[in-house]
């Protein structure tokens, strides 16, 4: 068989999901991601920022000089 790796961006997605696969009898474990929720948001918010032009982009190689 093959693994399905599914990310729901809800609760509420999350909730029917599991009452889907436990229905149809599927066996299925869960993970927690390892960071945590207020640090994935900030990183996510600054690629945002980033992509709509705010910030500062610093070239690798002026990092030192």
């Amino acid at each position: 068989m093959e693994t399905l790796i599914v990310q729901p961006k809800t609760k509420e997605q999350l909730t029917a999901l599991k009452a889907f696969i436990k229905a149809m009898k599927i066996d299925f474990t869960s993970e927690k991601s390892p960071y945590d929720p207020e640090f994935v948001e900030k990183i996510l918010q600054g690629r945002e920022d980033i992509k709509n032009g705010k910030g500062i982009r610093i070239a690798t190689e002026d990092l030192w000089k």
